[in-house]
């Protein structure tokens, strides 16, 4: 499971659409659904309805989307801390 297809993940869910999230995330539909496609495989169960306005989470999916935005959350504020750690030590 890598992070672009967490990012691409919650994308989708707080968009609702496919469409819109691929444009929030500067790429085309069709890897974006391969994305989510492969994290469903790889989780073993669909994270999403389709329907023909867009998308909405199963349960699952809701399940997952809590862990995938603190997944996020502790990656930024892991660049963020040892950001600041390098640049602590380039103002010695």
């Amino acid at each position: 499971m890598s992070l672009t297809h967490i990012q691409s993940f919650v994308a989708v869910a707080e968009e609702g659409h496919v469409g819109r999230a691929a444009r929030r995330l500067h790429i085309t539909q069709p890897p974006l659904s391969r994305h989510i496609l492969a994290l469903e495989d790889e989780l073993g169960t669909p994270l999403f309805e389709r329907t023909p306005r867009g998308m909405r989470l199963l349960p699952a999916g809701e399940v997952f989307l809590l862990h995938a935005r603190r997944i996020l959350a502790e990656v930024d504020a892991a660049v963020h801390t040892v950001r600041g750690v390098t640049v602590g030590r380039s103002g010695a």
